[in-house]
Order: structure tokens, then C-alpha cells, then sequence
């Protein structure tokens, strides 16, 4: 099976890690807030701001935020071009 990797590939764990920098309690929270002004800051490609984009309101713990991340990446079928997130 072919699988085409984006040169974005890996760029959402990127925005994850300097999210919650290591040593954060696990419990620590972003608001979407946070993470689309940090993935502005990165200049994210269109269809990676998309999924950020697509982040419902609230908080997120780093749990919550890679599951939606995640979940988004799938759903469009570009987990394997842009990588899942941890």
C-alpha cells in the first residue's frame, strides 16, 4: 500500500509538544483559543489550520486535545499524510 506523507507531516505534534511543554501536570489545560493562536503562529498549511479550525470550544488536557486532533485527521483521511498526534 502506498501512503504519501505530506512535508507538513508531523507539524500538529509539533503544536502539541510546545502546547504542554514536557513536566506539565497532565492535568494542564489549553483553551482552543490557545492552540489556534499557536498554530497561526506556526502558519500551519490550509487543510492542518482546517483541523485546528474544526477544534470544538472549551478546554482541552493534552488527552482530550490529541483525541480531537486525532479524531478530525481521521475523519478526513489524512492521518497518514499529516500523522496522528500524542
Amino acid at each position: 500500500m502506498f501512503e504519501f506523507r505530506s512535508d507538513d507531516y508531523g507539524e500538529l505534534q509539533r503544536l502539541v509538544d510546545a502546547l504542554f511543554a514536557p513536566g506539565v501536570s497532565s492535568r494542564a489545560t489549553v483553551s482552543k483559543i490557545d492552540v489556534l493562536v499557536r498554530a497561526e503562529a506556526y502558519d500551519l498549511c490550509d487543510d492542518l489550520a482546517e483541523v485546528v479550525d474544526l477544534l470544538p470550544s472549551g478546554s482541552f488536557t493534552r488527552a482530550r486535545l490529541c483525541d480531537q486532533l486525532n479524531s478530525i485527521l481521521v475523519g478526513h483521511g489524512w492521518a497518514g499524510v499529516y500523522g496522528t498526534v500524542e
